[in-house]
Protein backbone atom coordinates (compact mmCIF):
# COMPACT_ATOMS: atom_id res chain seq x y z
CA UNK A 1 0.00 0.00 0.00
CA UNK A 2 1.34 3.55 -1.05
CA UNK A 3 2.62 5.81 2.02
CA UNK A 4 -0.34 7.95 3.01
CA UNK A 5 -0.30 11.73 2.00
CA UNK A 6 -0.04 13.94 5.39
CA UNK A 7 -3.30 16.36 4.99
CA UNK A 8 -4.62 19.80 6.19
CA UNK A 9 -7.16 20.17 9.04
CA UNK A 10 -8.96 23.13 10.05
CA UNK A 11 -10.68 23.35 13.05
CA UNK A 12 -13.87 25.60 14.31
CA UNK A 13 -14.17 25.66 18.04
CA UNK A 14 -16.86 28.09 19.61
CA UNK A 15 -15.07 27.19 23.66
CA UNK A 16 -12.79 24.81 25.30
CA UNK A 17 -12.01 22.60 22.31
CA UNK A 18 -11.61 19.04 24.08
CA UNK A 19 -12.55 17.14 21.33
CA UNK A 20 -10.30 19.81 19.16
CA UNK A 21 -7.05 18.86 21.98
CA UNK A 22 -8.08 15.23 20.77
CA UNK A 23 -7.09 15.67 17.63
CA UNK A 24 -4.14 17.67 18.43
CA UNK A 25 -2.83 14.99 20.41
CA UNK A 26 -3.36 12.03 18.02
CA UNK A 27 -2.04 14.30 15.08
CA UNK A 28 1.37 15.00 17.16
CA UNK A 29 2.16 10.90 16.13
CA UNK A 30 4.27 11.24 12.92
CA UNK A 31 1.88 8.17 11.51
CA UNK A 32 -0.94 9.95 11.78
CA UNK A 33 -2.46 11.00 7.72
CA UNK A 34 -2.98 14.68 8.87
CA UNK A 35 -2.08 17.88 10.65
CA UNK A 36 -4.17 20.57 12.38
CA UNK A 37 -2.76 23.58 10.44
CA UNK A 38 -5.19 26.00 12.00
CA UNK A 39 -7.95 26.67 14.34
CA UNK A 40 -10.82 29.46 13.91
CA UNK A 41 -13.56 30.54 17.03
CA UNK A 42 -16.41 32.78 16.46
CA UNK A 43 -15.72 33.60 20.03
CA UNK A 44 -12.60 35.81 21.25
CA UNK A 45 -12.77 33.97 24.32
CA UNK A 46 -13.28 30.19 23.18
CA UNK A 47 -10.21 28.90 25.85
CA UNK A 48 -9.69 26.22 22.52
CA UNK A 49 -7.74 29.36 21.11
CA UNK A 50 -5.36 29.54 23.92
CA UNK A 51 -4.69 25.35 23.58
CA UNK A 52 -3.46 25.81 19.79
CA UNK A 53 -1.47 28.46 20.38
CA UNK A 54 1.05 26.79 23.56
CA UNK A 55 1.25 23.78 20.76
CA UNK A 56 2.20 26.66 18.13
CA UNK A 57 -1.26 26.04 15.47
CA UNK A 58 -1.98 29.01 14.19
CA UNK A 59 -5.37 30.29 15.92
CA UNK A 60 -7.65 33.23 15.27
CA UNK A 61 -11.05 34.81 16.21
CA UNK A 62 -13.81 35.68 13.73
CA UNK A 63 -16.27 37.51 16.45
CA UNK A 64 -19.49 36.50 14.99
CA UNK A 65 -20.77 40.07 17.47
CA UNK A 66 -18.95 41.84 15.10
CA UNK A 67 -20.87 41.03 11.71
CA UNK A 68 -23.92 42.65 10.95
CA UNK A 69 -25.47 39.31 9.37
CA UNK A 70 -24.72 35.44 9.44
CA UNK A 71 -23.68 36.21 6.04
CA UNK A 72 -21.07 39.26 6.64
CA UNK A 73 -19.44 36.43 9.37
CA UNK A 74 -19.69 33.33 7.37
CA UNK A 75 -17.52 34.82 4.90
CA UNK A 76 -14.92 36.35 7.49
CA UNK A 77 -14.80 32.67 8.37
CA UNK A 78 -14.39 31.59 4.86
CA UNK A 79 -11.43 34.24 4.22
CA UNK A 80 -9.57 32.61 7.35
CA UNK A 81 -10.09 29.08 6.33
CA UNK A 82 -9.00 30.07 2.52
CA UNK A 83 -5.68 31.17 4.22
CA UNK A 84 -5.60 27.92 5.91
CA UNK A 85 -6.10 26.40 2.98
CA UNK A 86 -7.64 22.64 4.77
CA UNK A 87 -8.16 19.66 2.92
CA UNK A 88 -10.80 18.72 5.58
CA UNK A 89 -12.68 20.71 8.55
CA UNK A 90 -13.91 19.46 11.56
CA UNK A 91 -16.03 21.03 13.89
CA UNK A 92 -15.44 20.96 17.32
CA UNK A 93 -18.04 22.20 19.15
CA UNK A 94 -18.62 24.93 17.10
CA UNK A 95 -22.06 26.36 18.11
CA UNK A 96 -23.30 28.06 14.97
CA UNK A 97 -25.57 27.01 12.38
CA UNK A 98 -23.97 26.78 8.82
CA UNK A 99 -25.53 28.27 5.74
CA UNK A 100 -26.13 25.74 3.03
CA UNK A 101 -23.48 27.82 0.98
CA UNK A 102 -21.09 27.22 4.00
CA UNK A 103 -21.77 23.92 3.93
CA UNK A 104 -21.83 22.88 -0.36
CA UNK A 105 -18.19 24.94 -0.35
CA UNK A 106 -16.61 21.81 1.94
CA UNK A 107 -19.19 18.96 0.33
CA UNK A 108 -17.57 16.06 1.73
CA UNK A 109 -14.65 17.56 3.01
CA UNK A 110 -16.54 18.67 6.48
CA UNK A 111 -17.13 16.65 9.70
CA UNK A 112 -18.74 16.64 12.82
CA UNK A 113 -19.01 14.99 15.91
CA UNK A 114 -22.23 14.81 18.16
CA UNK A 115 -22.96 13.54 21.36
CA UNK A 116 -25.87 10.97 20.23
CA UNK A 117 -26.25 7.82 18.32
CA UNK A 118 -27.64 9.60 15.52
CA UNK A 119 -30.28 9.36 13.99
CA UNK A 120 -31.46 9.46 18.07
CA UNK A 121 -31.40 12.91 19.98
CA UNK A 122 -30.32 15.67 17.30
CA UNK A 123 -29.88 19.23 18.07
CA UNK A 124 -28.87 20.29 22.04
CA UNK A 125 -29.55 18.53 25.38
CA UNK A 126 -29.02 15.27 23.85
CA UNK A 127 -28.34 14.03 27.76
CA UNK A 128 -30.74 15.02 29.57
CA UNK A 129 -33.43 13.32 26.55
CA UNK A 130 -31.39 10.22 26.35
CA UNK A 131 -32.07 9.52 30.46
CA UNK A 132 -35.51 10.87 29.82
CA UNK A 133 -35.84 8.10 27.25
CA UNK A 134 -34.81 5.72 29.47
CA UNK A 135 -32.13 4.54 26.93
CA UNK A 136 -29.71 1.72 28.40
CA UNK A 137 -27.06 2.61 25.21
CA UNK A 138 -25.97 6.45 25.05
CA UNK A 139 -23.32 7.66 22.30
CA UNK A 140 -21.72 9.83 20.15
CA UNK A 141 -21.47 10.04 16.16
CA UNK A 142 -18.92 11.63 13.73
CA UNK A 143 -20.88 12.43 10.58
CA UNK A 144 -20.53 14.18 7.16
CA UNK A 145 -21.82 17.77 7.30
CA UNK A 146 -24.99 18.45 5.32
CA UNK A 147 -26.93 21.36 5.09
CA UNK A 148 -29.75 19.51 7.45
CA UNK A 149 -28.13 19.72 10.95
CA UNK A 150 -27.02 16.57 12.33
CA UNK A 151 -28.19 14.71 9.15
CA UNK A 152 -25.11 13.77 7.66
CA UNK A 153 -23.79 10.32 6.63
CA UNK A 154 -22.07 8.65 9.92
CA UNK A 155 -18.44 7.88 9.55
CA UNK A 156 -18.31 6.29 13.47
CA UNK A 157 -20.30 5.62 16.62
CA UNK A 158 -19.31 4.78 20.49
CA UNK A 159 -21.52 3.83 22.71
CA UNK A 160 -21.42 3.63 26.15
CA UNK A 161 -23.63 2.17 28.87
CA UNK A 162 -26.10 4.32 30.93
CA UNK A 163 -25.65 3.59 34.47
CA UNK A 164 -28.92 4.12 37.02
CA UNK A 165 -27.07 6.81 38.75
CA UNK A 166 -26.76 8.79 35.68
CA UNK A 167 -27.29 12.65 35.78
CA UNK A 168 -27.12 14.70 32.65
CA UNK A 169 -23.66 16.28 33.83
CA UNK A 170 -22.48 12.37 34.93
CA UNK A 171 -23.37 11.19 31.37
CA UNK A 172 -21.78 13.91 29.08
CA UNK A 173 -18.68 13.95 31.47
CA UNK A 174 -18.26 9.57 31.22
CA UNK A 175 -18.98 10.12 26.66
CA UNK A 176 -16.54 13.21 26.79
CA UNK A 177 -13.86 10.27 27.13
CA UNK A 178 -15.16 8.13 24.28
CA UNK A 179 -15.82 11.62 22.02
CA UNK A 180 -11.68 11.82 22.70
CA UNK A 181 -11.14 8.57 21.15
CA UNK A 182 -13.60 8.40 18.28
CA UNK A 183 -13.01 11.52 16.76
CA UNK A 184 -9.00 10.55 15.95
CA UNK A 185 -10.28 7.78 14.39
CA UNK A 186 -13.15 8.78 12.58
CA UNK A 187 -10.81 11.29 11.22
CA UNK A 188 -8.63 8.82 10.50
CA UNK A 189 -10.78 6.78 8.45
CA UNK A 190 -11.72 9.76 6.17
CA UNK A 191 -7.80 11.44 5.66
CA UNK A 192 -6.64 8.03 4.51
CA UNK A 193 -9.26 7.26 2.08
CA UNK A 194 -11.18 4.72 3.86
CA UNK A 195 -14.34 6.15 3.97
CA UNK A 196 -15.71 9.28 2.02
CA UNK A 197 -18.93 10.91 1.22
CA UNK A 198 -20.46 9.84 -2.39
CA UNK A 199 -23.72 10.58 -3.59
CA UNK A 200 -25.23 11.45 0.26
CA UNK A 201 -23.54 8.38 1.69
CA UNK A 202 -20.90 7.43 3.50
CA UNK A 203 -18.86 5.04 1.40
CA UNK A 204 -16.26 2.58 2.44
CA UNK A 205 -13.01 2.23 0.18
CA UNK A 206 -13.86 -1.29 -0.26
CA UNK A 207 -17.53 -0.35 -1.48
CA UNK A 208 -15.91 1.79 -4.17
CA UNK A 209 -13.66 -1.15 -5.40
CA UNK A 210 -16.49 -3.73 -5.83
CA UNK A 211 -15.28 -4.77 -2.80
CA UNK A 212 -11.92 -6.49 -3.77
CA UNK A 213 -9.94 -7.77 -1.40
CA UNK A 214 -6.71 -6.87 -3.38
CA UNK A 215 -8.06 -2.85 -3.22
CA UNK A 216 -9.28 -2.81 0.11
CA UNK A 217 -7.55 0.08 2.63
CA UNK A 218 -6.12 -0.83 5.95
CA UNK A 219 -8.84 -1.09 8.71
CA UNK A 220 -11.57 -0.69 6.16
CA UNK A 221 -13.21 -3.53 7.58
CA UNK A 222 -14.24 -1.73 11.05
CA UNK A 223 -15.77 1.21 9.28
CA UNK A 224 -19.56 0.19 9.31
CA UNK A 225 -19.16 -1.57 12.67
CA UNK A 226 -20.38 0.47 16.00
CA UNK A 227 -17.22 1.06 17.70
CA UNK A 228 -17.85 0.69 21.72
CA UNK A 229 -15.17 2.01 24.02
CA UNK A 230 -15.46 1.64 27.58
CA UNK A 231 -15.13 5.46 29.30
CA UNK A 232 -13.74 3.69 32.16
CA UNK A 233 -11.17 2.15 30.74
CA UNK A 234 -6.98 3.17 30.12
CA UNK A 235 -7.05 5.86 27.23
CA UNK A 236 -6.63 3.93 23.89
CA UNK A 237 -8.04 0.39 25.14
CA UNK A 238 -10.86 1.09 22.19
CA UNK A 239 -12.41 -2.28 21.16
CA UNK A 240 -14.48 -2.97 18.21
CA UNK A 241 -17.14 -5.31 17.50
Amino acid sequence: MSRTTTKRIAVLISGRGSNMSALIAAAMDPTYPGRIVGVVSNRPDAKGLETAERYDIPAVAVDHKAYGSREAHEAAVLEALDRLNPDIVCLAGYMRLLSPEFVRRFEGRMINIHPSLLPLFPGLDTHARALAAGMKLHGCTVHFVTERMDEGPIIAQAAIAVEADDTPDRLAERLLRAEHRLYPHALRLVLNGSVRMVNGRAVTASQLAGSNEDDKVEGDEALSILISPDARRRPGAMRTG
